[in-house]
């Protein structure tokens, strides 16, 4: 599960300003950076008509009950299940971040939490899917089994797309598939205070 993430601008990360700079002229100041919770307005990478296009997207699907948000889907089932189907078949969305967070779960102490990020890069980026519910595009962060570097912590991680394989994410559909199951990379951890 992915409950929070980060999009931490130092001032020297190239990238990040590229993508917060391109959201600024488009949406103005209507997005959230920093540390991101559900609900929140974040710049988002979808389809566009001539390439990637960054847009602003409401993290969450609007629950059954109205009440709860759905945050993340399951890249197990996504292609399944009624409410991401369409989504991960003709929406698939990047969602830029610095890293994301997940809390400890051992019962004999306190929670604890844990900040995972890229070890090779300052950007860490998700895989995702959106829709439009009441004129409001949402997306959902899409997960998988975690592997070694966050399995101590929680047994979910979010989909993580490496820069050479964007196009392929948001315009083919055969090999979306083939990246939701492949293995994620190594991540730093790092006590978060």
């Amino acid at each position: 599960m992915c409950g929070r993430y980060t999009v931490f601008d130092d001032g020297e990360n190239e990238e990040l300003f590229d993508i917060i700079q391109s959201a600024g002229k488009k949406y103005g100041g209507k997005f959230k950076t920093g540390e991101i919770y559900p609900s929140d307005c974040v710049p988002v990478m979808t389809r566009g008509k001539s390439g990637m296009s960054i847009n602003v997207l409401q993290w969450g699907f609007p629950g059954i009950d109205g009440n709860k948000l759905i945050i993340n889907a399951r890249s197990e089932s996504v292609c399944e299940k009624i409410t991401f189907r369409d989504s991960f078949a003709l929406n698939r969305c990047i969602i830029p971040s610095t890293g994301f967070f997940e809390w400890s779960h051992d019962i004999n102490s306190q929670k604890e939490k844990y900040l995972f990020k890229n070890t090779d890069s300052k950007m860490l980026y998700m895989a995702g899917i959106w829709k439009i519910y009441n004129n409001i595009p949402r997306f959902v962060i899409l997960t998988t089994k975690a592997n070694e570097s966050v399995s101590d912590i929680h047994n979910r991680m979010p989909v993580i797309l490496r820069r050479d394989i964007f196009k392929d994410w948001l315009t083919d559909s055969d090999l979306s598939k083939e990246i939701i199951n492949s293995a994620m990379p190594e991540l730093e951890k790092i006590l978060y205070a």
